[in-house]
């Protein structure tokens, strides 16, 4: 292996998310990379356009001694399995969200990683973009006090911005489709990233307007954890692109305009918002911090990736998300 480069990272799944990865692990300077997929049409793309290694068989890339890491951007179905293989080889694993579309062997990968004295991270990146992490780190200071309420509103033409969504797991729910556990999953990992895990949840879910799909694309959400009062909602055909948090607490409020790379903080008694930029230019920048992140992670530094525990509590809310949609009740966690 490379000298210059002291990882090497399989990325297993090729498609959107798992080009995304590939091409990130790669602009960290940081590691040698090789995708994998099983369809060969876009392997040799992949190979052409980043003059990286390719192959089909995963369970064989695991068996070389120099793999030092991988990323599994497969259908949500498939993710307890892999990385559960991929551990027993003896090699740290960044899964993508969600962790999975079901408890079942979660809890056995935080004992093998364990065991095993490896890192494994759940791919929420949304805790990589500066102005969540700007308003996680002000909020962990304590200034304001305890967060009594937690607001949320994001949105976007999602037929834009993944015109193949129709083809790809997104249509399904069985393998992590749908706004809940493709979209506002990203949210209720970063609110609990602030408040702690959700102990209860109500969802009012459903199929609005995205063509071609029957799974939900419009998603409203009450929750709390502790004191804190939870509003979530999520749709995916509005026409702005748009990623608001409001949070109040006791000695002031904090504003987050996700999209305009800006967050604010108004304290108790004064009139004018104390405004901050939070630049992050183009979204490949995110990615390249979680790359970036789970290398340090490897190396023995800390960083503010999802640990395994936090993806399984988010999981679960996903699933209480769900279950509450379907009997139209409160579900406790």
């Amino acid at each position: 292996m490379n000298s210059e480069k002291p990882h090497k990272v399989l990325v297993i799944g090729c498609g959107s998310i798992g080009e995304r990865h590939l091409r990130c692990f790669l602009s960290t300077g940081r590691a040698a990379v090789t995708g994998c997929d099983v369809n060969e049409e876009l392997l040799a793309q992949i190979n052409k356009n980043y003059n990286t290694p390719v192959t089909t068989d995963w369970e064989l890339a695991l068996q070389d001694p120099t793999t030092t890491a991988a990323v599994v951007a497969t259908p949500a179905n498939l993710h307890v399995e892999m990385a559960t293989m991929i551990m027993e080889a003896g090699k740290h694993v960044l899964i993508e969200k969600p962790l999975s579309v079901g408890m079942e062997g979660t809890e056995g990968l935080i004992e093998l990683r364990d065991r095993q004295g490896l890192v494994a991270a759940v791919g929420y990146v949304h805790r990589s973009i500066p102005t969540l992490r700007s308003i996680q780190s002000f909020l962990g200071s304590g200034e304001f006090g305890d967060i009594l309420l937690l607001t949320i509103t994001c949105g976007q033409d999602f037929a834009h911005y993944r015109p193949a969504y129709r083809e790809i797991y997104f249509a399904d729910h069985k393998k992590g489709g749908g706004a809940i556990q493709d979209g506002i999953t990203h949210l209720i990992n970063w609110i609990e990233w602030i408040t702690g895990p959700i102990e209860t949840v109500y969802c009012d879910a459903a199929h609005q307007l995205l063509e071609g799909v029957e799974v939900e694309d419009t998603v409203n959400i009450l929750a709390r954890s502790g004191k804190t009062l939870i509003n979530c909602s999520y749709n995916l055909f509005q026409a702005p692109n748009e990623y608001r948090v409001w949070i109040h607490c006791e000695r002031g409020s904090v504003m987050g305009d996700v999209q305009n790379q800006k967050w604010g903080t108004l304290a108790s008694g004064e009139e004018n918002w104390n405004w901050r930029d939070a630049n992050h230019g183009e979204r490949d920048i995110l990615f390249v911090t979680q790359a970036n992140d789970f290398l340090d992670q490897i190396e023995g530094r800390s960083t503010q990736l999802s640990s395994l525990e936090e993806g399984i509590q988010t999981l679960r809310v996903n699933l209480a998300s769900l279950e509450s949609s379907r009997s139209g009740t409160q579900v406790r966690i």
